[in-house]
């Protein structure tokens, strides 16, 4: 029961303080799930004071979510102090942007608890390592911890756990059996469906709308056998890019956006292409797509992310070669 290392853990280190970490820009899986084990660990350990911060600030979204939790998050952790540090929905340090070096150099036992391929030095860091690729959200692992602890889910524990896996699953369409069982007992535990759901709906701005439609006419389309691959760029908004690219009709979709040398990807593609290719986009794509960079890269097997330094026209080239490699098959235009 990993519930129990992890309390034997703060045990030995007597700890009196511990440090949540999400990765930059969290969504709400990484924020609920910090927020349900944070009450977790104060229901097992009364004494124990904690933190919960998202490398420079929560999404958008994730904000709006906020509003109707009574989630705190503090932008100055105090990382070196903590006892503890605990990164959750966070497979690299990197995802942790300023305050990775803070985390890699602390003397402090580090737990991992994710839902994203492993990554080899994440895990030589860490002294305790949770990472289940099958769970479809973060969420999911701190609720089997409720349930291995034998603790009664609050409402709110329940609402924010509900939210991070509604959220990482698309409403529910990558939901696994095992997904649908938690969410029903999420629901029994008190979660309004509807009302709560409504907490993901965010109206998409005037920018996010013209980057989306400045992704559509810049893409370069490529038809590997029976796949269609859109390549784009835009300024802002990749990932919403990606997503619209997909809901377009690619199967498999690569935003890459460009900040002086810097370089951010938001990689997608349908559950068909995982299937029936077998290639999973955090692993076999943004992950190499990281280390060209001389960045990192990572996530889930229809949607990643990468970042480094780089150049545009040359990163694009090196998703589409990526895929060449790993299909097998010749591209055409």
């Amino acid at each position: 029961m990993q519930i129990r290392k992890i309390t034997a853990l703060i045990d030995k280190c007597k700890a009196d303080s511990v440090v949540l970490l999400c990765h930059h820009n969290a969504d709400p899986d990484a924020v609920c799930a910090a927020f349900a084990f944070s009450k977790l660990l104060k229901r097992l350990r009364p004494k124990l004071n904690i933190e919960i911060a998202a490398a420079q600030g929560p999404s958008r979204l994730t904000k709006f979510m906020l509003k109707s939790l009574p989630i705190k998050l503090t932008t100055h952790p105090h990382i070196e102090k903590a006892d503890v540090v605990v990164l959750l929905d966070t497979n690299t340090i990197q995802q942790l942007d300023e305050w990775s070096e803070r985390v890699r150099t602390s003397n402090s036992p580090l737990i991992i608890v994710d839902h994203h391929a492993k990554h080899p030095e994440t895990e030589h860091l860490a002294t305790i390592c949770v990472s289940e690729e099958e769970a479809a959200s973060t969420c999911e692992i701190v609720y089997r911890f409720f349930k291995e602890a034998k603790v009664k889910l609050e409402q709110i524990e329940a609402k924010a756990l509900f939210l991070g896996i509604a959220f990482d699953t698309r409403h529910f369409i990558l939901a696994t059996s095992a997904t649908l069982k938690t969410v029903a007992d999420l629901v029994d535990s008190g979660v309004n469906v509807q009302e709560t759901l409504s907490l993901l709906s965010l109206p998409m701005t005037e920018s996010e709308r013209i980057a989306r439609l400045k992704a559509s006419r810049r893409a370069k389309l490529l038809k590997v056998g029976k796949w269609m691959i859109a390549l784009s760029h835009v300024s802002a908004y990749q990932s919403s890019a990606a997503r619209a690219l997909i809901r377009l009709g690619a199967d498999v979709a690569v935003v890459l956006g460009q900040r002086g040398d810097e370089i951010q990807a938001s990689l997608r593609s349908n559950r068909d292409f995982h299937k029936e290719t077998g290639i999973h986009l955090g692993r076999d794509i943004a992950k190499p797509l990281g280390e060209y960079l001389h960045g990192m890269g990572g996530g889930h097997s229809v949607s990643a992310g990468a970042n480094g330094i780089g150049e545009v026209k040359r990163s694009l080239k090196c998703c589409a070669q990526l895929l060449k490699e790993k299909l097998k098959q010749p591209f055409s235009e």
